[in-house]
């Protein structure tokens, strides 16, 4: 018989082979869903793992889906690493998104580049703001974190469909939900010319460089991670419970936003809609199997936008379900949760008595 033997302190080697063990486990369930679907598992492992990969075009197509996951992810580590349990990153990416949009719609054909500055810091504030509307009411009124931040994302959904429906709609778009397309001068500048990929990934690079120092070589980061590790230890230390609320969710809702304004002056060029695709959910996932560091988001965001791609890869070539792409990301969480389960405990061989 196989049994759990609880161990006397947690496995650092499994809290690295944890995502892993939960990839291969995610995989090889992957290779019965393709079978049990009538498709070839070997093709479809390839849309997920190969063809996302397989050229220079191909990568950068990572690299813009990674950015704002990788963005989401590194602020929702620091809220999660302080014990704020935010889950609404996707209003806030959508704020910054709309925020971002309104400044980027201002351009005329006098305006000069730098107009790309303000659109990305009208995003920060926009997510800061959608975020502090949480740490203000967790604060005052003790609202949970958890429902107040979730049912924002509803509000902000809907205050952008006003939006592209109403008094930002093109009047020229044929009475289609969206807003003007952008100047070209508020376009976020490319990396490679017949490449999509723009400076938005140094920008999430940098602020991963900058969420490291943050939460392992300042003093604030240590408060942070004390008040989410042993509260009354910090409530001792006399650390503020308060200051790190707003400093968590501010931070986490500032890079939600960053990405949202990357998002809409990048690859999008205008609001409509579908702006919010699920970033700031998958985000909660790359956060986790990243193990909450910023160094692993970054991986972890690559995985990501990987089945972002290998979904739309499979529908389009394979005839699946869209919903394909939400099953892997269900998978890799519930995996990794259940491998996660032998970093405080390992498997052992009981004989029968």
């Amino acid at each position: 018989m196989l049994k759990l033997e609880a161990r006397p302190q947690p496995s650092q080697a499994m809290s690295i082979a944890s995502p892993l063990i939960a990839l291969a486990v995610t995989v090889v369930i992957g290779v019965f869903l393709f079978s049990a679907l009538g498709k070839d598992p070997v093709r479809g492992l390839q849309m997920f793992f190969v063809e996302p990969v397989k050229n220079a075009y191909a990568l950068s197509e990572i690299a813009i889906k990674a950015t704002p996951l990788a963005l989401i992810a590194l602020g929702l580590s620091i809220c999660y690493r302080s014990n704020v349990w935010n889950i609404g990153a996707e209003g806030q990416f959508v704020l910054g998104a709309i925020c971002a949009g309104g400044v980027a719609m201002q351009a005329g054909p006098d305006t000069s580049r730098g107009i790309v500055v303000l659109i990305l810091l009208a995003g920060v504030a926009g997510g800061m703001f959608w975020a502090g509307l949480v740490a203000l009411l967790r604060d005052r009124f003790n609202a949970s974190e958890i429902l107040v931040s979730l049912m924002l994302v509803y509000v902000a959904d809907l205050l952008l469909s006003y939006l592209v429906y109403g008094p930002w709609k093109d009047p020229k778009g044929y009475n289609f939900p969206q807003t003007i397309t952008f100047a070209a001068v508020t376009k976020i500048p490319r990396l490679f010319d017949g490449t999509r990929a723009n400076i938005g990934v140094l920008v999430a690079l940098g602020a991963v460089a900058a969420g490291w120092l943050f939460l392992f070589r300042t003093y604030a980061g240590f408060q942070l991670q004390v008040g989410g590790l042993a509260p009354a230890a910090a409530r001792y230390a006399g650390f503020s419970s308060r200051k790190a609320l707003w400093m968590a969710l501010l931070a986490s809702g500032g890079l939600a936003g960053l990405a949202g304004g990357l998002e809409a002056a990048g690859p999008l060029g205008q609001l409509t809609p579908y702006v919010p695709v699920g970033y700031g959910f998958a985000a909660i996932i790359v956060a986790f199997v990243g193990r909450l560091h910023p160094v692993g988001v970054v991986f972890s965001a690559i995985l990501m936008s990987m089945f972002y791609i290998g979904g739309e890869l499979a529908q389009s070539r394979m005839g699946l379900p869209k919903s394909i792409t939400g099953v892997f990301q269900g998978l890799l969480l519930f995996t990794l949760l259940a491998a996660d389960t032998l970093i405080h405990y390992r498997v052992r061989v009981a004989r029968k008595i």
